[in-house]
């Protein structure tokens, strides 16, 4: 393990910890329904019972060239990689219950190809764009500085539950009422009015050194975020499944939120590191942003 500075929670495996996590992957060919496994998913689809999953996340490689620690993916044609990207989601719907949301996830230029093969398939809502507050400058074009979630279901019969993904804002020009508060209320941290969500989101903090979530994939999406997807489009004890777990934060939020799970990852380390994060699932169930049943703006230090 790495010498790190005491206030970096980056998480870290020993090779003590390796042995005896890879104890506890999943095998699907015994007919386990939850849990990680190691390997690829079109190749475990066939232990599946179909219509078993609920919510399909899916955050596949985005079309450029990116390393995933054993893995890697090549930028392609913009229509090969709809090809592509079409082939992962026809193989993927036998499985989706006739009542399941599916998230795609993308950057700007991957979302042209995830539109035109979600739009074949499935019933698109709308798409969520979120911010990313981290990542370098460019001189010769505006930042690169947000993706896209797209909200799709299988059918016109789906979960959706607003009440569960309230924002809390701070209220900076308050209305009264007959000298009363309008909408919001009055406590010892300011005024504050618990708002509907819309599908732009500025309240999402990339994981970093000093969040215990963090680990060292290069695209790792936030508790707060998956929390947001799994609490708003499932219920309690339905299954979400990730295809492309990368190091778990998908299981890892559902299993804190009370919801079954499978993730099935490519890479090896990943697998073992979404492992350790469910094990310190069973003793912290925060959720970074997420308290009194509700989310909370960034830096608000909840």
């Amino acid at each position: 393990m790495l010498n790190r500075s005491s206030r970096n929670k980056t998480l870290q495996l020993s090779n003590e910890d390796r042995i005896r996590l890879r104890n506890q992957l999943a095998t699907l060919q015994n007919g386990v329904l939850e849990g990680i496994v190691h390997g690829d998913f079109k190749q475990q689809l066939q232990f599946l019972p179909k219509k078993c999953v609920d919510l399909l996340f899916l955050d596949p490689p985005y079309n450029l060239s990116k390393k995933f620690n054993t893995q890697k993916f090549s930028k392609i044609d913009k229509k090969e990689y709809s090809n592509w990207l079409n082939s992962v989601l026809l193989s993927l719907l036998p499985y989706l219950k006739q009542t399941a949301t599916v998230y795609i996830c993308g950057d700007w230029f991957s979302s042209y190809s995830i539109f035109d093969v979600a739009s074949e398939h499935l019933f698109v809502r709308n798409r969520i764009t979120w911010e990313r507050e981290k990542g370098r400058g460019a001189k010769n074009k505006w930042k690169n500085n947000s993706e896209d979630i797209w909200f799709c279901t299988v059918s016109d019969e789906y979960y959706f539950n607003v009440d569960a993904v309230k924002l809390r804002r701070k209220v900076l020009a308050p209305y009264t009422n007959n000298g009363d508060p309008k909408d919001w209320e009055i406590t010892k941290d300011g005024n504050f009015r618990d708002t509907y969500p819309s599908n732009l989101w500025t309240d999402i903090s990339i994981p970093f050194w000093s969040m215990s979530e963090n680990t060292e994939h290069p695209t790792q999406k936030s508790e707060k975020l998956l929390a947001k997807l799994i609490l708003a489009s499932s219920k309690e004890n339905d299954l979400i499944f990730d295809p492309f777990l990368g190091s778990g934060t998908s299981c890892v939020v559902s299993k804190k939120l009370g919801r079954k799970y499978l993730g099935i990852e490519l890479d090896e380390e990943f697998c073992l590191l979404a492992l350790r994060r469910l094990e310190m699932a069973d003793t912290d169930k925060t959720i970074q942003g997420y308290t009194d049943n509700v989310f909370w703006e960034r830096n608000s230090g909840k």
